[in-house]
């Protein structure tokens, strides 16, 4: 099972506004017409309870959305570009590559979430008519589309975790009561990926089931795949130990069941905090009584049921105390990781996502356009002296008179920024 993936994302860029003029039979001198740009297509991901694996993201890690298409002609508008839309298993934790920042978590099937907005379409010389300015010959670019790296990291999200040794029998009891069909045969380690299920007891009452895979001494230190293992059961609510009581491979059950719980303890405080349920499975093979002595052990700390798998004696029982002890459980119960880094995500939103300013050359004028302009503009008031000087440092502040030295402007050269023109001098 694939649970770790990097990818690439970039959205779509907005389309280039259009120059273009009126060509009317009694309008020889028509006035601009040119449309905006399309905005550009967003990418969106999906959580979905019928995934289980990030398996699509194995050999393709690069995904970019569609560009607007540019305006045209009679101010006609450029089409919007599609959105990329990426489907995850629920359980799945976005995470920003370079800091590691935490930015989503799904817990949610059918949860959908915009990661990188798609840049928005130019505006037509349509837009930049004014009394100063009555044949603009320019247009604005579309924006870029915003770019991200991610992190996608699985921890399966069960209400239920089955957790014990290899070999105890998890597979086989996941199959009997779920209608999931892991690989199931005698030799440790058969399950390598959890299996999810979800158990109907019956027409009121359910819950989703993982069987984690078993579980070793050295666990918590990434013994076998330890790691791996263990972040799962960091998402299920209530955990069933299961324990091989039946003792025919030689090993002392009680030991077995001390160690379990120490690898979760080691790896994770809050895991042996975890309500849990303890399923003594193969009792049918339990000709030494070991289950009378583990009882006796543990009948103060936790809820013991005498179980077989096979033969499915007991099962009932230890659903209807599982699904009990659901409804006792808190649903933060989900929640044992960092949380989701809020101030990141609306610092990443609204940052500019290039120098939103934009630049051109009209009948030997330079002009000066964007929605940064436009927004200084709508704060400054040009007839007050102190107004003008906040005015000019803001646009030097901006970069505004580099880019167009840039660009060839000599002084006494006449520049434009909205209805304004004055002329250049250092």
């Amino acid at each position: 099972m694939i649970d770790f993936a990097k990818i690439s994302l970039k959205a779509g860029d907005g389309g280039n506004g259009a120059v273009a003029w009126r060509r009317e039979k009694y309008e020889p001198t028509g006035g601009p017409a040119g449309g905006d740009g399309g905005d550009g297509g967003s990418i969106i991901i999906k959580a979905t309870r019928n995934l289980s694996t990030l398996d699509d993201f194995k050999y393709k890690t690069k995904y970019k959305a569609e560009n607007g298409e540019p305006g045209g002609k009679s101010k006609k508008f450029g089409k919007k570009g599609e959105n990329l839309i990426l489907k995850v298993p629920v359980g799945t934790i976005l995470r920003e590559a370079e800091t590691n920042t935490i930015i989503k978590d799904f817990k949610i099937d059918d949860e959908e979430f915009i990661i990188a907005k798609g840049g928005k379409g130019g505006r037509g010389n349509v837009h930049f008519k004014n009394s100063i300015r009555q044949a603009p010959r320019f247009a604005e670019n579309g924006k870029k589309g915003q770019e991200i790296d991610l992190i996608m990291e699985l921890k399966v999200l069960a209400d239920v975790g089955l957790v014990g040794l290899p070999n105890v029998g998890k597979s086989t009891l996941i199959s009997v009561i779920t209608s999931a069909k892991p690989k199931i045969a005698n030799y440790h380690f058969t399950t390598i990926d959890p299996n999810l299920g979800v158990v109907n007891i019956d027409n009121e009452r359910s819950f989703i089931v993982a069987d984690i895979p078993g579980l070793i001494e050295g666990a918590n230190e990434g013994q076998g795949l330890g790691h791996n293992f263990l972040k799962h059961i960091e998402r299920c609510r209530v955990l069933v130990h299961l324990v091989d009581i039946s003792g025919i491979e030689g090993r002392d059950p009680i030991a077995d069941f001390k160690l379990i719980n120490e690898e979760l303890k080691l790896y994770n405080d809050k895991l042996s905090e975890k309500p849990m349920i303890v399923a003594l499975n193969k009792s049918d093979l339990d000709f030494n009584d070991n289950a009378s002595k583990f009882i006796e052990e543990f009948k103060d700390d936790y809820k013991i049921f005498k179980i077989s798998a096979a033969t499915t004696n007991g099962i009932k029982n230890l659903l209807d105390a599982t699904y009990d002890l659901l409804l006792e459980s808190e649903e933060s119960q989900y929640d044992l990781i960092e949380n989701v880094n809020e101030s990141f995500l609306e610092e990443f939103y609204n940052k500019e996502i290039e120098f939103d300013l934009q630049f051109a050359k009209d009948n030997e004028i330079f002009v000066v356009f964007g929605k940064r302009i436009d927004n200084l503009l709508e704060r400054v008031n040009l007839e007050d002296y102190d107004s003008r000087m906040y005015f000019e440092s803001k646009l030097r502040e901006m970069e505004v008179f580099d880019k167009l030295k840039e660009m060839g402007i000599e002084e006494g050269d006449s520049v434009a920024v909205g209805d304004i023109v004055f002329e250049y001098y250092e």
